[in-house]
């Protein structure tokens, strides 16, 4: 049995990542245990924890810290440029640790992307360029799961203008490509279904409203279905994600941000994870943000990260 447990970086102390991250431990500590990355100053009063210097050192008991240095103590809901560069090198030590072998994924609470900007110059859009930028590879594909559905967007944080431009067939392969065999790998589907999105209404109804279908995503569906890869679309998205139609796929891939992250926050607003797809190792993160409004204030509720520890765990098997 591979006893190797995770690690979690801390994110933005001044949200909810500290406080959340302790009540994870309470509930899924034992069976599948984590290292916390961070700055113990960081974490709620009370909270029980122990510093480690080995990731071997983690069972039972109070939830283990690997210490990372932070310039300033941690004010609930006002992010501190100051700590910019230890909430970077939490992730950066993260990764290491997994590359290495000592962990066997790699679990990441939210961060601030303004905040590391400007404390320490962040050049990355968010956590996933970083993660491959660190891992050394070119594209990587950011899928929403949850027990409901699994969702890829293929363009992400790009204005819905950008998109037409941006979804090239280059692209739209290499995303089905990756998802296909990260189905196969990390989540055990030995014969993957991927469900197909089209771009505009009604899938462009045969270039009435909009060529993209037509032109560009049909023809990359057929060339891999060629490949021998379950592939069906270009599918009207407004009919895709009812209970039926869900059962039929095992991930659908979807054109932009909204349309793939507007379906699995309504069935699993609570639940959802982050998974980080075409990377060397097993990456999740909750489905949320820092949220400043409640930090501080212990009624941030742990649910998706718990889904997203009980996820790594299970891919990193």
């Amino acid at each position: 049995m591979d006893k190797r447990p995770l690690v979690m970086s801390c994110g933005d102390p001044s949200g909810i990542g500290p406080e959340i991250a302790a009540k994870a431990w309470d509930v899924v500590g034992r069976d599948c245990p984590f290292v916390w990355l961070g700055d113990p100053r960081h974490l709620p009063g009370g909270v029980a924890y122990r510093v480690v210097q080995d990731l071997a050192d983690c069972g039972g008991g109070a939830m283990p810290v690997l210490p990372v240095a932070f310039a300033a103590p941690a004010r609930a809901g006002q992010p501190d440029p100051a700590n910019a560069a230890g909430v970077i090198e939490a992730v950066r030590r993260g990764v290491e640790l997994v590359q290495s072998g000592a962990a066997r994924g790699l679990v990441t609470c939210p961060i601030h992307k303004a905040a590391l900007k400007a404390g320490a110059g962040f050049g990355f859009p968010g956590h996933t360029e970083y993660l491959a930028h660190l891992a050394g590879v070119d594209r990587v594909v950011m899928m929403l799961a949850s027990g409901a559905l699994r969702v890829v967007p293929v363009t992400i944080h790009i204005p819905v203008s950008e998109v037409p431009g941006a979804l090239t067939p280059t692209l739209l392969e290499d995303t089905i490509r990756i998802t296909h065999a990260a189905l196969i790998r990390d989540f055990g589907i030995a014969a993957p279904r991927l469900a197909v999105a089209g771009l505009n209404p009604h899938a462009g109804e045969d270039g009435t409203m909009g060529h993209e279908d037509r032109d560009v995503i049909a023809p990359v569906i057929a060339r891999l279905r060629a490949d021998g890869l379950d592939l069906r679309g270009p599918l009207p998205a407004d009919t895709m994600f009812h209970a039926p139609a869900r059962a039929r796929y095992d991930a659908a891939i979807c054109m932009y941000h909204d349309q793939a992250l507007i379906p699995i926050k309504t069935l699993a607003f609570d639940e959802g994870v982050n998974v980080t797809l075409g990377l060397p190792f097993v990456r999740s993160s909750p489905d949320h943000g820092t949220a400043y409004d409640i930090a501080g204030q212990g009624v941030a509720k742990p649910d998706s990260l718990i889904a997203a520890i009980r996820m790594a765990w299970n891919m990193g098997a």
